[in-house]
């Protein structure tokens, strides 16, 4: 770093991202994208809007913003677009966290956590997962903290019922808690219906996952209009053009298109299962997955080694080197003959190694 960078950042561990090569084709299992691309409406939105970059988005994503209400049968005042759903998991940290109201949440979850606690000076804590990788809760009631909780959770892959969601809601009721739903469309219930019930929830969502969209950076939040209100605050005194023409033009075609993203999520969802048929059949061992991924290991063969030998044969799958994860690779779910190309590589890999 250069002798200018400040010093409140010297122990600021960045969030590293999945690969994104160009060097070659790779067959991309590794940053839980969609197989499928944006819906024709989608993209035919977002040509119109090309057409007038030359103004300012509309700050307030009206059109996108009442579409997305009736989608989910909220309030407009209910709902915050923006860039991805990092950013409303960053203004979550801006406006819940301090001194005051420290951060919790697992030790194995989405890595920006701890980096969004880091960059705002926020004190936080990681509750460790139980051995099977599953949430306990009692870990969480009462501990009057701000709770933020990816569900399903990953790299994991795990789903908590929304009825156990509500014992932490019900026993923090001085603190939110934010619900982290980029993956709720591959199977899992989502706890949108809930922000009605407990002015403390926050639930966040993302376009990345089931709505083809990783590329055009869009995602929102769904809470209470105060918690809404707070969170515009934050917003207007950041970047309050946070989301390009283009994106919301592309956004407000993929949600009139929902039938679209309902079947993709149904063959991914198909995928998964005959992926995790595959890999059981081979040794594998799996969590339970609610999401467009799968979390395996093989007691044969070292993680890292197998992440390591498919990239060499141009098929990229996620590894994380900490420790409690290290034996496993996060494998994402792509069309049926991606999947049928890795469990027959994958067969060979194990096949050389008997």
């Amino acid at each position: 770093m250069s002798r200018y960078f400040s010093r409140k950042y010297e122990k600021l561990i960045p969030y590293t991202p999945g690969e994104q090569p160009e060097e070659k084709k790779y067959i991309k299992l590794n940053t839980n994208e969609s197989p499928f691309p944006p819906s024709d409406r989608a993209r035919e939105y977002a040509n119109e809007a090309a057409k007038s970059l030359n103004l300012y988005p509309d700050p307030e994503c009206r059109e996108l913003n009442k579409k997305m209400a009736d989608t989910l049968k909220v309030d407009e005042d209910q709902i915050l677009m923006t860039n991805g759903s990092d950013e409303i998991l960053n203004f979550a940290f801006m406006a819940f966290c301090d001194n005051d109201h420290k951060a919790v949440f697992p030790d194995i979850t989405y890595g920006f956590y701890s980096v969004f606690a880091q960059l705002n000076n926020v004190p936080y804590e990681q509750i460790p997962l139980k051995d099977d990788f599953t949430i306990d809760i009692n870990d969480y009631i009462g501990i009057n903290k701000t709770i933020f909780i990816a569900n399903p959770n990953a790299p994991t892959a795990i789903f908590l019922k929304p009825e156990e969601i509500e014992k932490i809601l019900a026993s923090n009721p001085d603190n939110v808690v934010v619900i982290d739903e980029a993956y709720v469309d591959f199977g899992a219930k989502s706890c949108v219906p809930l922000i009605n019930k407990y002015d403390n929830l926050l639930v966040t969502q993302t376009f990345s996952k089931s709505r083809s969209m990783a590329g055009a950076r869009l995602g929102f939040g769904v809470a209470s209009k105060e918690i809404i209100k707070d969170l515009n605050t934050v917003k207007y005194s950041t970047n309050p053009y946070n989301i390009n023409k283009m994106t919301m033009a592309a956004g407000l075609g993929t949600l009139e298109d929902e039938e679209y993203t309902i079947n993709n999520c149904k063959r991914i969802i198909e995928n998964r299962e005959y992926t995790k048929n595959e890999l059981l059949r081979l040794g594998f061992e799996l969590t339970d997955s609610s999401t467009n991924f799968v979390f395996a290991k093989h007691p044969k063969i070292d993680a890292k080694r197998l992440y390591l030998e498919l990239k060499e044969k141009e098929i990229l799958v996620r590894h994380f080197d900490k420790e409690r994860i290290s034996s496993y690779n996060r494998i994402t779910i792509g069309t049926h003959e991606e999947m049928e190309t890795l469990v027959n590589t994958l067969k060979s890999i194990l096949e050389e190694k008997a």
